[in-house]
Formats: C-alpha cells, sequence, structure tokens
C-alpha cells in the first residue's frame, strides 16, 4: 500500500491542526545546536532535503535511527524532512522528529499536516543553527477532491550570526496537478514567499510532487531557482524510486544571494533501503 493512500485510510482528515510553538529541541537545556561550524569564515550552508516515508525503508524496516544515519553521513547545517510520523501505532508510537533531531543534536520544529488525537504526520526543519518559527499552516485543500490528503508547510527564520538570517520553507504537495499547483500558487503568494518578512536569503525545500518543467516548478522559479540547475559540472539526477530513480520531485529552490556550490543525490546502498526518496543535499554559500 502506498504511504499517501496509508495515510488516509488511517487518518481521515481532521480540521486544521493547532500549529506547533516554541523550539522543540533533543535536550530542553539547549537554545542553540551543538557543534555549530564557524559560519563567518565560510560563509556556507549545506541544505538536505529527504522524505522518509515515516522511516520505513524499503526492506519493511522501521528505523528514525537509519535515517538519522542516513543524514549524519551528510554533516548539514539545515534539513527538511516530509513524512515523518509522531506516535503513531503503525510505526511504533515513536516520535520520529524528536528521535532524530537527538540523534543528530539539532534543534527543530514539526508541522503536522495530519492529526488525530495524539497521532500526527507531517514535516520538520532541524538546525544546528539558532531559529525561529514564522508561520506553521496546512495549504489550500482541492475542493472538487475533498477526500485527498492534507498537505502543510513551514517557515522558519535561522539566525547563522549576529548579521545573517535566512529564511526556510518546508512543504509537500499534494499528487494532483490541480492540487498541487494551487498549493505552490499559496506558498509563492502574500504569506509565505511573497511576505513582507520574506527578505534576503531564501530556501525553499520540499517533495513538490512535481517534475522540472511542470507548472509547480515554473511557478516557483519565478521566485527563486531550481538548485540542482546552478551548479557547474552537475547533471541534474532524481531523487524517487530510490532503488530506480526516475523523478526527479525532490527540489531545494534558492534566492539570488545564494551561490549554489555542490549538489548530491545521494544514493549508498543505505540510501536506497532507508526510504523510497534518496536525499538531495546543497551547498550554498551567502553573497
Amino acid at each position: 500500500m502506498d504511504l499517501r493512500e496509508a495515510a488516509l485510510r488511517f487518518l481521515k482528515p481532521c480540521p486544521p491542526p493547532r500549529p506547533f510553538s516554541g523550539i522543540k529541541v533533543a535536550d530542553a537545556r539547549l537554545q542553540t545546536a551543538r557543534q555549530v561550524k564557524d559560519f563567518k569564515s565560510t560563509r556556507t550552508l549545506r541544505i538536505l532535503t529527504y522524505n522518509v516515508h515515516s522511516c520505513v525503508g524499503l526492506d519493511g524496516k522501521i528505523s528514525p535511527e537509519r535515517i538519522a544515519r542516513v543524514i549524519a553521513r551528510h554533516e548539514p547545517d539545515i534539513v527538511a524532512l516530509q513524512e515523518l510520523d509522531m506516535r503513531r501505532p503503525r510505526t511504533g508510537e515513536v516520535d520520529q522528529p524528536h528521535t532524530i533531531a537527538q540523534y543528530l543534536e539539532m534543534i527543530y520544529h514539526f508541522h503536522p499536516a495530519i492529526q488525530i488525537e495524539e497521532e500526527q504526520y507531517g514535516d520538520a526543519i532541524l538546525s544546528r543553527y539558532p531559529m525561529r518559527l514564522i508561520r506553521s499552516e496546512q495549504l489550500p485543500d482541492f475542493p472538487q477532491k475533498p477526500h485527498l490528503e492534507p498537505r502543510g508547510a513551514l517557515w522558519v527564520a535561522i539566525d547563522l550570526d549576529e548579521k545573517t538570517r535566512v529564511q526556510v520553507l518546508n512543504t509537500h504537495l499534494g499528487l494532483r496537478r490541480g492540487e498541487c499547483l494551487k498549493q505552490a500558487q499559496a506558498l509563492t503568494g502574500p504569506e509565505w514567499l511573497s511576505h513582507p518578512d520574506c527578505q534576503g536569503p531564501v530556501i525553499l525545500c520540499g517533495d513538490l510532487n512535481a517534475l522540472p518543467g511542470s507548472a509547480v516548478c515554473r511557478c516557483f522559479s519565478r521566485k527563486l531557482r531550481d538548485a540542482q540547475t546552478e551548479c557547474e559540472n552537475h547533471r541534474p539526477k532524481a531523487t524517487w524510486f530510490s532503488r530506480l530513480p526516475i523523478g526527479r520531485i525532490d527540489h531545494i529552490f534558492v534566492s539570488p544571494e545564494l551561490e549554489v556550490t555542490r549538489v548530491e543525490v545521494s544514493d549508498t546502498d543505505l540510501d536506497k533501503a532507508a526510504s523510497d526518496h534518496l536525499p538531495l543535499v546543497v551547498d550554498v554559500r551567502i553573497k
């Protein structure tokens, strides 16, 4: 059964959940993440986006720790994760965002796109730098198909030093073309990417369920640049299906203030087993 079908079967759509408030950390005593590199000397960031399939691997094994190992190999500064379970019986009632953040020693924000009592399913942003939640909300649904999986997004502001702040958005868009485009248009609108506070360096990450050249990607390209096409000597690579990648549906888009210096779609044996998507890793330098 496809995970998206499973989400709808076991978790029926509900009214928009309460946005998560406050920074959630692996250790409550932490106010900033450990082992922060010296941003001032490098002006560089490493971003990773990854649809983790509820931490269920293609071998059927449920392992947030394995997902964390995949991420840790790349030593990212900012991580955008999609399809996380929190306190769901089908994945052992584990708080997956917390478990992964604890392993990586990063702080995080989580947005539940679906919430039924204690069970939640959604997306998260993790950071090694201090961050503040700006917005965490549901995206527009598709009235023509009322039983589609609810979708959401979250936006954080991350302080790299006393003078440099980057805006980071993470989302997981719908499967149907009209639904997906409607959600992309909302994200490029006045409440998100066109908001007055969404200034300076901006990074949009996520599983957009859209291929390059699609109306969805063209919508985002009016404001941002597709990182996989911005790096010299890099041929864009597909991120889904992990065992035999055929679709470039996971994306990182960046604003002109960011120079893309390196791109990797990681495809080790561990990557291919841990999820049905491959992680996309992008290095940027702030101009």
